[in-house]
C-alpha cells in the first residue's frame, strides 16, 4: 500500500504542480478533480495510470486524434432526474443530447483505433454507446430548442388553432384601425405595442370615441393606447389556447425526463468517464509542454534518472529563455544513499527536489522530463524534510520541529522508502548535532532505505566514504571564479569552500588566517584538500568536454573528406573515361592516317576499301546496342564532362599564362648570401651551411662532406643570425 505524507508532497511543491496541471484542463469538473490529484495508493492503479496518458500523449504526434470531450456540466440535471415529478427543461434536455454524442463519439473511435489505444478503450469498454436518448430527444425539440409540432397530437391542434387566432387578431385589428384613421382619431404614429399586443394610438381627445379597452399613455399624455373591442374578444381566445399550450409543453417534458430517468446511472458514468479524459489529456498536454515521457518501470529496487529536470524550474526558465541543468543521478542496492556536499547556491536542494518531485509525479499518474533511457522503481513511502524548519503554530525551535521530523522518520523508514533530507544534521551544536545526524544516517543505512541528503558536516562526507553502500557527491564550482556549475558529480565529497567564498566577498585576508588558526588543523587540511579534489574534477570536466568537442569536429572534417573523396572518385571516373574516348580516337586517327599514307604510295583502291571496312567491322564488333534515349543521355553525360574539363584547363592555362608573365616582367631578386648562411641547391633537398666564398663560388658543409657550388645554383633557406 503506497502511502506519501501531504507534508512532503508540500516540501516538494507537488500543488504548484497540481496548478500549472489544472490549466491545461476544459472543463471546471476536471480542473477540480485535477487539484484533487494525491500518488496513487495501488501499484495496478498507477500502472494503468501511466498507461493512459502515455497512449494520450501518442495522439497528439499520430495522424489518429481523439476527438473533443468537451462538456456543459449536468450535475444539477443528474440531481433533478433523482426526484419524482421534476422534469427537466430544454436547455438541459440539449445539454444530456450533447454530452451523450460526445462520449459516443470517443468511444467509437476508440474502438475502432484500439490497436492505437489499448488501454483507454479498455478503460471506456463499461461504458454502453445508446442513441435511443439522442434518438427520443432529437423527436420533440428542434435544433433551436424549440418543442416540435408534432411532438403530440393535441400540441399540433393547439398551434394550428394559435396560428388561425391570431390571424383573426391581425384582421380585426387592422379594419380597426383603418376605420379610425379614416376618421382622424389616431396619432401620427397611428399603432404601438404594448404588453406584447398591437393597440391604436388614439389622440386624447378623441379616446371616448374609441370602443376597446386602454392599455396606457404617452409621457405627455397627448396619446391613450387602446386594444379595439373587436380584437379584445379573439385576445382572450388566444390567452387561453397559450395556456393550454404551455400545459401540453410541461406534460410532453415530463414523458421526456420520465424516458430518461432510468438512464441515470449511465449519464453519470458519461460525466466521470469525460471528467477522467479531461484529467488524463490535461497531463498529456502538461508532458508535451516539458518534453516528458514514460521512463521504464523497474521492477527491482533501481532507479537511474538521466537528464532530469526539475519541472517547475524547466517551465519558468522556458518562458525566460533561461537555461536548464538536468541532472543524472542513480540509485540501487549498492549504492542506495548519497550525500550532496559543496557550498552553498550550488544547486543542491533543487538536485534533492527533483528527484522527489519526479518522484512524486510518476506515482500520481504523470509522465516525467527525464531521458528515454531512463529507469524508475516505485516506493511505498517518501518522507521528507525540506525547507523551513521552524514550527511557530507549535511553538518549536528549528532544533526541536527537527528532532521531532527525525522520531517520524525512524517510525516510518524502511527498505521500501525514500528518505529526502536538505541541511542535515542543521539546528544544534556542530559537534553534537553532527554525531546525532550520523547516528540517524547509521540507522537509515541499516535499514536499507534510499535516500539522498545534502550537508555541510564532514563527519557525515567521511561516513559516506566508509559505508560502501553510501556514496558522497558534489556540485561542481568553478575553481577560479567559485561559480555554481550546476553538475552533480557522483563519487567526491564536496569542499563548502568556506574560507574561500569569504574572500571573493571581500573579507580581509588577515580575519580569514586568524578564523582558520581558530579551528583545528586537520579539519583545515581535510577541507582543503577536498577542495583541491573538486578543482582538480572541475578541471578533468573541462578537459573532458574539449576532447569530446574536438572529436566530434574531427568526425564531421572526416566526414567531410569523405564526401569530397567520393566527389573526386566520380570525376575521376568521368575522366578516365573521357580519357579512354579521346584515346579510342587518337588510335583510330593514326590507323586511318597509316591507311591513307599507305593508299597515298600504292594507289590501290580495293586495298584501301578493305582496310577501312576491316577497320570498321572490329570497331563495330566492341559497340554495345543501346537505345536513343540512352545514347542522348550519354552524350549529354559526355558534353558535360568535357565541358568541366574544358573549364578547369582554360583556368590552369590563364593561371600558367599569368605566372609566365609575371616570371618575365618581374624577375625575383636573388638574396645575397654570406658565410653561415645556411642553403640548398635550387633542385636538392639537402641543407647545408656555406664555410668559404671565393669567385662566385662557395664552399657548402653538409656535415660529413663538402663540395663546390655556383653561388647561382644556391637557395637561401636561412641568413646567419
Amino acid at each position: 500500500m503506497i502511502n506519501i505524507h501531504d507534508k512532503t508532497l508540500k516540501d516538494l511543491e507537488f500543488f504548484t504542480v497540481l496548478q500549472q496541471l489544472s490549466e491545461h484542463c476544459i472543463t471546471p469538473l476536471g480542473n477540480e478533480q485535477v487539484l484533487a490529484i494525491t500518488p496513487y495508493k495501488t501499484k495496478e492503479e498507477l500502472l494503468n495510470a501511466l498507461q493512459l496518458t502515455n497512449e494520450y500523449v501518442s495522439s497528439f504526434y499520430n495522424d489518429n486524434r481523439i476527438p473533443n470531450h468537451g462538456f456543459d456540466t449536468i450535475t444539477k440535471e443528474l440531481k433533478l432526474l433523482n426526484i419524482e415529478n421534476t422534469y427537466l427543461e430544454v436547455h438541459a434536455l440539449k445539454k444530456i443530447v450533447s454530452i451523450s454524442i460526445t462520449v459516443n463519439d470517443i468511444i467509437t473511435f476508440l474502438k475502432k483505433f484500439e490497436e492505437y489505444y489499448p488501454g483507454l478503450c479498455a478503460y471506456a469498454s463499461h461504458i454502453e454507446v445508446t442513441k435511443v436518448i439522442i434518438e427520443k430527444v432529437d423527436a420533440i425539440i428542434d435544433r433551436f430548442g424549440d418543442i416540435k409540432d408534432n411532438a403530440s397530437d393535441l400540441l399540433y391542434e393547439l398551434r394550428q388553432s394559435i396560428h388561425k387566432i391570431k390571424g383573426k387578431i391581425n384582421a380585426s385589428f387592422s379594419s380597426a384601425l383603418n376605420t379610425y384613421h379614416g376618421l382622424d382619431y389616431l396619432d401620427d404614429i397611428r399603432e404601438s405595442v404594448v404588453d406584447n399586443k398591437r393597440v391604436l394610438a388614439v389622440k386624447a381627445m378623441y379616446r371616448r370615441k374609441v370602443k376597446g379597452a386602454i392599455m396606457g399613455g404617452s409621457k405627455t399624455g397627448s396619446i391613450v393606447y387602446i386594444e379595439p373591442e373587436t380584437t379584445l374578444q379573439y385576445s382572450r381566445e388566444l390567452n387561453n389556447l397559450e395556456y393550454e399550450e404551455h400545459e401540453e409543453v410541461i406534460r410532453i417534458l415530463k414523458d421526456l425526463t420520465n424516458y430518461i430517468r432510468p438512464f441515470l446511472p449511465l449519464l453519470e458514468d458519461y460525466q466521470s468517464f469525460l471528467i477522467d479524459i479531461d484529467v488524463i489529456s490535461a497531463k498529456a498536454k502538461y508532458a508535451q509542454s516539458m518534453d516528458a515521457i514514460l521512463p521504464e518501470i523497474s521492477q527491482e529496487r533501481h532507479m537511474y534518472l538521466r537528464d532530469a529536470y526539475h519541472p517547475l524550474l524547466y517551465l519558468n526558465n522556458l518562458e525566460t529563455k533561461a537555461t536548464t541543468f538536468p541532472q543524472t543521478i542513480k540509485l540501487k542496492q549498492d549504492s542506495r544513499i548519497i550525500v550532496i556536499s559543496g557550498p552553498n547556491a550550488g544547486g543542491k536542494s533543487i538536485t534533492l527536489k527533483t528527484v522527489g518531485l519526479l518522484q512524486v509525479m510518476l506515482q500520481s499518474g504523470m509522465l516525467i522530463p527525464v531521458h528515454e533511457r531512463s529507469k524508475i522503481c516505485l516506493f511505498d513511502r517518501i518522507i521528507s524534510d525540506i525547507g523551513d524548519n521552524q514550527s511557530i503554530e507549535n511553538h518549536l525551535s528549528t532544533y526541536s520541529y527537527r528532532l521531532k521530523q527525525m522520531n517520524y522518520f525512524l517510525k516510518k523508514c524502511n527498505k521500501n522508502t525514500l528518505f529526502l533530507i536538505d541541511e542535515f544534521g542543521t539546528g544544534s551544536d556542530p559537534e553534537l548535532g553532527g554525531a546525532l545526524a550520523e547516528t540517524f544516517l547509521e540507522e537509515f543505512y541499516h535499514r536499507e532505505a534510499f535516500g539522498i541528503i545534502t550537508t555541510h558536516y564532514s563527519n557525515l562526507k567521511i561516513l559516506a566514504n566508509e559505508l560502501p553502500h553510501m556514496i558522497n557527491a558534489n556540485m561542481l564550482f568553478d575553481e577560479r571564479t567559485l561559480e555554481p556549475l550546476y553538475k552533480l558529480v557522483i563519487g567526491q565529497a564536496g569542499s563548502s569552500f568556506t574560507f574561500e567564498v569569504a574572500q571573493k566577498n571581500g573579507i580581509p585576508y588577515s580575519l580569514i588566517n586568524r578564523a582558520k588558526k581558530k579551528i583545528e588543523r586537520s579539519k583545515v587540511r581535510f577541507d582543503a584538500t577536498i577542495a583541491k579534489l573538486q578543482k582538480e574534477r572541475s578541471r578533468l570536466e573541462k578537459t573532458g568536454q574539449s576532447l569530446k568537442l574536438n572529436e566530434k569536429k574531427k568526425i564531421e572534417e572526416a566526414d567531410k573528406l569523405e564526401e569530397i573523396n567520393a566527389k573526386i572518385q566520380k570525376k575521376l571516373e568521368s575522366y578516365q573515361e573521357l580519357y579512354d574516348s579521346n584515346q579510342r580516337l587518337i588510335y583510330l586517327g593514326q590507323k586511318v592516317n597509316d591507311i591513307g599514307e599507305k593508299y597515298f604510295e600504292n594507289k590501290r583502291k580495293r586495298e584501301l576499301m578493305d582496310e577501312l571496312f576491316k577497320l570498321i567491322q572490329i570497331e563495330n564488333s566492341k559497340r554495345k546496342k543501346v537505345s536513343a534515349k540512352q545514347k542522348k543521355v550519354k552524350k549529354v553525360k559526355e558534353e558535360e564532362v568535357k565541358k568541366e574539363v574544358e573549364k578547369q584547363v582554360t583556368v590552369i592555362r590563364k593561371k600558367k599564362k599569368e605566372a609566365k608573365k609575371k616570371q618575365i616582367e618581374t624577375p625575383k631578386p636573388r638574396p645575397v648570401l654570406k658565410i653561415g648562411d645556411r642553403v640548398r641547391l635550387e633542385d636538392g633537398r639537402a641543407v647545408g651551411s656555406i664555410d668559404k666564398i671565393e669567385k662566385n663560388k662557395a664552399v657548402v658543409n653538409y656535415g660529413i662532406f663538402t663540395t663546390n657550388v655556383s653561388l647561382e645554383q644556391l637557395e637561401l633557406v636561412e641568413a646567419k643570425k
